[in-house]
This record gives structure tokens, C-alpha cells and sequence, in this order.
């Protein structure tokens, strides 16, 4: 027989097991991650990343709570591509021209008219192209590209007296290019003057004249309000932008293959409704922008493009030529 203070210990030592395995398990269903960005909370990327977010909590029954921190919250966009291998961030939105500084090769959208629109970007989103490139930068990294998210067509803004109107009124430009190689190809073939400069101090340096000009797509030159220090917008779409969904390893590793596809396909779903929120907007950006009292100038591309192409070439910049000729050649 069983004495009764010998039952109370059993009783009590199960009481507190259960307790433990009850506390492990809330840790479990409370797993917390963080997302960060450079863009602003008006930005579609900023409301999707929160649909997202809030939409893997429901498919995963709140095994997974993520929090977006936008704006530069958690640092400059080299910082947080640094983060995923430092483990201060999970997920991220990047560009490849960031990305792309761990492997080179994912940076080839980046030369100037590679794409003929946002149709053709949305086409290498989902070729073997973009996968080779994205297994190629995951096993170099670690970390996983989950998604391709559209972000526009870049066009050059520029002060008043500076007008782009022809690729020769971009000779001596002092132009302020984000802080990574692959944006250098487009203004030094044409003789600007490239500088880098962090997302966040854009808008004072253009205000300042620390720079003649800038280069953005419509819907961020309306959310960043470069548009109010910078009288002429030159419609030149040089680059077809686009963001990349960017897990850490420490967090795809450990996900189970249900989950992985959870945040795959959540994070795919998210990328797709921005893009098409940013296309809608670039149309109507435009004539807007007139109304602001800006000087829209439609460019000849073909002049540019030409222009680009006679002064360098992919492989200048470390990209691999059939890389970019399967990009170019696709229907």
C-alpha cells in the first residue's frame, strides 16, 4: 500500500511536469520573429508584410507571431541583410543588389534594361533563372529566399535647373544611388557622378543639394516625398525593380516541411498582392504628380538603353553574360 504522503509527493511532482510541459508548450505556440524593412508604413510592402504576418499566425494556430518593425527601425538595409546572419532579425525584405553582395550573381537584374517591363519581371519570378540564382544565394548564405516581390520601374528625379531629358543630361549628375554595386552601371556609363547614400537621409541630402538627383519608382518617390524637393521626374525606367522575402537559417532550419510551406506560400501571396497595387499605382502616379506642380518627362529609352549598352556591359560588373541573356530572351 501507498501511503498517503508518498501519493501527495507522486501527485504534486506530476502537477509540476505537467506545469512544465504546459509552459514549454505556450513557449512553443508564442515562437516570436521579427521582420524588418526600410520602407514606409504607407508602403504596400509594409501592409502586406503585416497580412502576412498575421495570416501565418492563423495557418500555423499561433504558433508563430511575427512583428514588423518598417522605416529603418532596425537599421539600414546592409544592416539588416547583416542581421539574418547575426540573428537580430528573421525575415527581411531586400534588394538582390544587397542580397547580391554575398553572391554576386543575383544582382544581374540589375543592369540596366535587362527587363522590358514589370510582365517580364514577374515571368523571371517564376523561371529556372531566378531559382538557380536563388539556390545559388541560399547556399552560399544559408539563409532562404522565399519570395519576389515587384517594386517598380526606376525612373531619375532632379532638381529644377537639371532636367534628364536625353542620356547626355546625365553627364557630371550627382546622383544618389543606394549603397551597393549593383546600381553603379546605369549612371557611370552615362558619365554621371554615383552616390551612395542611405535610404533614410535621402530626402535632407536632395533637400540640402548635397546631390542634383535621385532614382526611385513613382509610388516611392510619392511615399519618401522626393517629389517636394525635386522638380523634374524623368520617366526612364532603367531598372524593373523588384524586393526579395529573405528568411534567416536559423529560422527556416528548424521549421517542420508543413510550416515551410505555410510561410512560403503565405509570403508568395503577399508578394503577388503588392505587386499588383504597385502597378496600379505607377499608372496613376504620373498625371498626379503633374497636378503637384512636377515636370513629368517622357524619355526616349531606346536612346538610354543604346546609350548604356555602347559605354558596358554585364560580365563589367561580375555577372555572369548567360545569366543575362536567358533574362533578356524570355517571351
Amino acid at each position: 500500500m501507498i501511503d498517503k504522503r508518498t501519493a501527495f509527493k507522486a501527485i504534486a511532482a506530476c502537477a509540476i511536469a505537467a506545469g512544465a510541459l504546459g509552459a514549454f508548450g505556450l513557449a512553443q505556440a508564442q515562437t516570436k520573429l521579427k521582420w524588418a524593412h526600410v520602407y514606409e508604413t504607407s508602403e504596400p510592402f509594409q501592409k502586406y508584410a503585416v497580412w502576412a504576418s498575421d495570416e501565418i499566425k492563423k495557418r500555423t494556430n499561433g504558433r508563430y507571431e511575427i512583428q514588423v518593425f518598417p522605416a529603418s527601425t532596425l537599421g539600414k538595409e546592409s544592416d539588416i541583410n547583416q542581421g539574418l546572419t547575426l540573428g537580430t532579425v528573421d525575415i527581411i525584405y531586400t534588394g538582390a543588389s544587397f542580397a547580391g553582395r554575398s553572391y554576386p550573381p543575383l544582382s544581374v537584374t540589375y543592369f540596366p534594361f535587362i527587363f522590358r517591363d514589370s510582365e517580364h519581371l514577374l515571368k523571371y519570378a517564376k523561371s529556372d533563372v531566378f531559382k538557380e540564382l536563388s539556390k545559388g544565394y541560399d547556399d552560399k548564405t544559408g539563409n532562404h529566399i522565399v519570395a519576389l516581390n515587384y517594386y517598380g520601374a526606376r525612373n531619375v528625379t532632379s532638381a529644377e535647373a537639371k532636367p534628364v531629358r536625353k542620356p547626355e543630361d546625365m553627364k557630371g549628375l550627382k546622383i544618389r544611388v543606394p549603397d551597393a554595386p549593383a546600381y553603379l552601371a546605369f549612371p557611370k556609363s552615362l558619365g554621371a557622378n554615383p552616390t551612395p547614400i542611405a535610404f533614410a537621409e535621402v530626402y535632407l541630402a536632395l533637400q540640402n543639394g548635397t546631390v542634383d538627383a535621385q532614382e526611385n519608382p513613382l509610388p516611392t518617390i510619392e511615399a519618401k516625398k522626393f517629389y517636394e524637393v525635386q522638380k523634374n521626374i524623368s520617366l526612364t525606367g532603367h531598372i524593373i525593380d523588384s524586393l526579395l522575402t529573405i528568411v534567416s537559417p536559423t529560422v527556416w532550419n528548424k521549421l517542420s516541411a508543413e510550416d515551410k510551406k505555410i510561410f512560403s506560400d503565405v509570403m508568395q501571396e503577399a508578394a503577388d498582392k503588392t505587386g499588383r497595387e504597385i502597378i496600379a499605382s505607377e499608372v496613376r502616379l504620373a498625371e498626379e504628380f503633374k497636378k503637384k506642380g512636377n515636370n513629368v518627362i517622357t524619355v526616349d529609352k531606346n536612346a538610354f538603353r543604346e546609350a548604356v549598352l555602347k559605354n558596358t556591359k554585364p560580365t563589367d560588373y561580375g555577372y555572369r553574360q548567360q545569366d543575362y541573356d536567358r533574362i533578356v530572351g524570355m517571351k
